[in-house]
């Protein structure tokens, strides 16, 4: 039996490296798999490498800072069954490299109210029809750690310590209802770094130097991960986090 059988998980920024890693993990276990992004050609490669595996996908093109629209979403996904598993890996639109001292206002707090505005929507959204179900899971990214001393992240760390509130509170609202969520915490993914990004080699290095077992979390690490943290043989797990830093993050 397959982790997520007969489940329907939305996963927004789908086309993104982790919400591709995460959906394809999804499919591959069995969930109906609703991809929500604002590009449709890139989510339509996706929908097509996942069911070229074999599993089932969706794509739809779906702002997710867009009320109406994430709304009419959800909405759409729990006409076809309900919504079981919801994923938001939109990108923050975080600048880093650059120090406070000489950011912009506007570049420092635009992950924080991108990274909040856009998990309650969808939150929200799919929270709507999990509690006449009774059963749902949220899955988070990010978590909280220690202050990044050797590079400049800019808004980051604020926008997931917000995201980590809105979490526990959820968690504590939900609940009651059968509604899990959990955050899965990485030290860093190198994958995820665009090939000319500036000191890619030397981040890379310093990323995989802090961790415990000398290496860092894959993309397809997290997607096994999420899978499994998404699916009923994790149902003792909420207002909790997950720990896949290969031993960067100590608990």
């Amino acid at each position: 039996m397959t982790l997520l059988a007969g489940k329907n998980a939305i996963v927004y920024g789908g086309a993104g490296r982790i919400g591709t890693a995460v959906a394809t993990a999804f499919a591959a276990e069995g969930a109906r798999v609703f991809l929500a992004g604002r590009t449709r050609a890139r989510l339509d490669e996706v929908v097509s490498r996942i069911r070229a595996a074999g599993g089932s996908a969706e794509a739809a093109e779906v702002d997710a800072l867009d009320e109406r629209a994430v709304d009419e979403h959800a909405d759409a996904v729990a006409a076809r069954g309900g919504v079981d598993i919801s994923v938001n890996l939109i990108a923050h639109g975080d600048v880093q490299g650059t120090p406070l001292a000489d950011m912009t206002l506007a570049d420092y707090e635009r992950p924080v109210r991108t990274a909040v505005r856009t998990q309650f929507l969808t939150a929200r959204a799919a929270a709507r029809h999990m509690v006449p179900q009774r059963s749902g899971v949220f899955l988070f990214f990010g978590g909280v750690a220690e202050p990044v001393r050797e590079f400049a992240v800019g808004g980051l760390q604020v926008a997931f310590h917000a995201l980590e509130a809105m979490r526990r509170q959820l968690a504590a609202e939900l609940g009651p209802h059968g509604i899990r969520t959990v955050t899965l915490r990485t030290g860093g993914i190198p994958e995820t770094l665009p090939a000319g990004f500036p000191g890619r080699e030397e981040l890379e290095a310093n990323i995989a130097g802090k961790t415990m077992l000398g290496r860092a979390a894959t993309l397809a690490d997290v997607g096994a991960v999420a899978a499994f943290v998404a699916s009923d043989r994790a149902r003792t797990m909420t207002a909790s986090t997950v720990n896949i830093s290969c031993g960067a993050l100590v608990d």
